[in-house]
């Protein structure tokens, strides 16, 4: 009987142990911040941002499970999964939300409430009225801009192919940021002598056809950022390679799946700069006065197997740019 007594205490003892620590476990989980991570759709570029992210948030001593709690959804390009997104993060009191993209960041301003917002790649956050201005936001939206190096994509073009004069951009007509890009490279380039076609698409489906009506009409077809095209350029280079047109893209992700060439900010570390400002607003900055950052390092990525298949020499001074910052696929 002093057996079973003395059985039966620890066993309650252990019983009253264990709940203490599980409800103290979960009081630390309740004490943890959420952070909630919308991204738009999934392709290379976007997860390079979201790894980035992570990075960024640890280089400001947030970890996940340890000090903050992270909820990644990813929309898979679906409007209304955007909304109820944006409005799970809302339900679960998140302490701020970093959007992954234009379409991301729009639909996470329109929820309702002050939680802070992060940029994490919007090319022009003006014209996508997401902040007053870059300097001063001045509201709950701040982050990173993806601000591409468009002047030296296009000397880079002219470097490769000297000839060049008829260029053709393929872009989403419904992306304010690719639309601006668009627009900024034509500009570029006009003034320089070339003749630009624009290709607009509404969709993935729309590239097939788009690629088959370019082809006799232009030298080379330039990429803006472009989550649409990215997620489809594997249609659109087996279809400009068939007849031997070179795509220069904007984003390494892009050259990496078979590109010419491209100079550009690196997506990851746009992710880090984003990771790094959602950790300085967790520590108490206001995002009204955060100035909007952006990567101002560039970087020259060639892919030599696509060189290769088109035929095109790639001259000297740009596989050395490659070489001292940036990287050569082969």
């Amino acid at each position: 009987m002093k057996r079973l007594i003395g059985t039966l205490i620890a066993l309650f003892a252990f019983l009253i142990v264990a709940f203490i620590s599980e409800t103290n476990q979960e009081k630390a989980e309740q004490k943890q911040p959420t952070v909630g991570i919308l991204q738009t759709m999934s392709h290379p570029a976007l997860d390079q941002i979201h790894r980035g992210i992570i990075q960024g948030l640890k280089e400001e001593g947030y970890f996940e499970g340890k000090n903050i709690k992270i909820d990644f959804q990813n929309a898979q390009g679906d409007q209304s999964n955007l909304k109820s997104m944006g409005d799970r993060f809302i339900g679960e009191h998140a302490a701020l939300t970093i959007g992954i993209a234009t379409p991301a960041v729009q639909s996470l301003a329109n929820t309702p409430g002050d939680t802070p917002v992060i940029m994490g790649a919007v090319s022009d956050p003006l014209d996508a009225h997401l902040v007053k201005s870059l300097a001063r936001p001045g509201g709950k939206i701040t982050g990173v801009q993806d601000r591409q190096p468009i002047a030296a994509q296009l000397k880079l073009m002219k470097t490769i192919m000297p000839d060049l004069k008829k260029v053709g951009v393929v872009y989403t007509s419904s992306d304010d940021s690719s639309t601006s890009e668009y627009q900024e490279f034509k500009q570029l380039a006009e003034k320089q002598g070339l003749n630009v076609t624009p290709y607009t698409i509404t969709s993935t489906n729309d590239i097939e056809q788009v690629a088959q009506t370019l082809a006799g009409k232009v030298q080379a077809v330039y990429v803006p950022t472009d989550n649409t095209v990215a997620s489809g350029i594997a249609t659109l280079l087996k279809a400009t390679n068939a007849v031997k047109i070179p795509v220069f893209p904007a984003a390494d992700t892009m050259v990496k799946s078979g590109g010419l060439a491209t100079r550009c900010v690196s997506q990851y570390d746009m992710g880090i700069l984003t990771g790094r400002m959602a950790g300085q607003v967790l520590h108490g900055k206001n995002p009204a006065t955060l100035p909007v950052k952006r990567v101002t390092h560039y970087e020259t990525v060639i892919n030599a197997k696509t060189a290769e298949k088109l035929n095109i020499n790639i001259p000297a001074s740009v596989l050395s740019a490659a070489q001292k910052k940036g990287r050569i696929i082969k």
